[in-house]
């Protein structure tokens, strides 16, 4: 809220499929004062308009992202972090989301097959049976870090 100025009408309002409550403040309250551009970056002079989660989904929202900042969050996530690391690379070398054939058999058979090369890809990085290691060694990932500190 602007300078605790109290946003009126709050309407019902639906925003990407979901329901909200749109706030519009008063142009006056927008414009004057030294807070303006801290509050809400208009310079075109403008009223301030939100859009706000109803009261339970922002409840949870709220306390959802203060649960991100706890240690036991951040550690959790870390495994997902290796997970989504290793499908954007998957997506962005071997492009799996433009299909060359048309038809769920042949997508699969290519999907299928596009995994299996990265996997070989990433395994041939890693390191020979013998310990040796591949002339060209890729550092530590956070992923495998964090499978070796949860194996230890």
């Amino acid at each position: 809220m602007p300078r605790g100025i109290a946003g009126h009408p709050w309407n019902p309002t639906v925003g990407d499929e979901h329901q909200r409550l749109s706030v519009l403040f008063p142009k006056p309250a927008c414009r004057a004062g030294k807070d303006r551009l801290d509050c809400t970056g208009n310079t075109d002079g403008r009223a301030r308009h939100i859009t706000l989660l109803l009261q339970p989904l922002q409840e949870i929202q709220t306390r959802v992202r203060r649960e991100q900042d706890t240690e036991r969050w951040q550690r959790h996530y870390a495994i997902r972090a290796g997970c989504e690391a290793t499908v954007s690379e998957t997506v962005r070398a071997h492009g799996p989301r433009n299909c060359r054939y048309r038809g769920m058999a042949k997508t699969h058979v290519q999907h299928v097959l596009t995994a299996a090369g990265a996997n070989i890809i990433r395994l041939s990085q890693h390191g020979l049976p013998d310990g040796e290691l591949p002339a060209q060694a890729r550092p530590v990932s956070r992923f495998r870090q964090v499978c070796r500190d949860l194996n230890s």
